[in-house]
């Protein structure tokens, strides 16, 4: 399993976020995405998730362009952004069961608690979301990984963010594990985090592009 960027370029209106941008993310693969504030970061992880078309280049999965396949793509990712997608008015269970129906699974409210349990968090599972922490939220938001092993690409924003030393060494054991089981991972982080991946990748955007001034 492959997924491959070729030649990618973002822009946002007339500022140029990158352009020329190669990868290949490989069974076992980790491949952080690193670069300042506004360097395009989030954007090029939605593009390689096909939330968002590229200004130019293509992603491929399995060498096919990700939008002729679209279902098949979908049915491969996992995609975490900055919105957690959880509800305000839902219970943190309710949330769950409707991250896994989103994601096309069937999860009972049994099945939802124990998977809230098995991430540390049982305690707050008929918690509704508006009373929850960010960091709850995160931890509600990633306990569906777990339940989404067979599914080999994971793209995940800032997963490690708003989570404390236990969250994150909790989150790491199970990436760990999606890896060592030939799942691949492209993500960022502001942490330091060290992960047992196959290989691991660094693609730095660099600083902040600069707009160009008005003519």
């Amino acid at each position: 399993m492959t997924l491959e960027a070729s030649k990618l370029t973002c822009r946002r209106g007339d500022l140029e976020l990158f352009a020329g941008i190669d990868a290949v993310v490989a069974a076992g693969d980790a491949l952080r995405v690193a670069g300042g504030n506004g360097s395009g970061k989030t954007s090029l992880l939605r593009i390689l998730a096909g939330l968002s078309p590229p200004e130019a280049g293509e992603v491929a999965w399995q060498g096919r362009n990700i939008r002729r396949i679209r279902d098949q793509f979908n049915s491969q990712l996992v995609f975490l952004g900055h919105a957690l997608g959880v509800k305000d008015e839902l219970l943190a269970w309710e949330n769950l069961v409707m991250a896994m129906t989103l994601a096309g699974r069937r999860l009972g409210p049994d099945e939802a608690i124990d998977a809230l349990e098995a991430a540390g968090i049982g305690h707050i599972a008929d918690l509704p979301g508006r009373a929850l922490s960010e960091g709850q939220r995160k931890r509600v938001a990633l306990a569906r990984l777990p339940l989404l092993f067979d599914r080999p690409l994971w793209i995940l924003d800032e997963p490690f963010a708003a989570l404390d030393v236990a969250a994150i060494k909790d989150l790491i054991a199970v990436i760990d594990r999606h890896l060592a089981g030939g799942g691949m991972l492209v993500y960022t982080t502001h942490q330091d985090v060290f992960l047992q991946a196959a290989r691991q990748g660094l693609l730095d955007l660099g600083k902040t592009p600069e707009r160009p001034d008005a003519c």
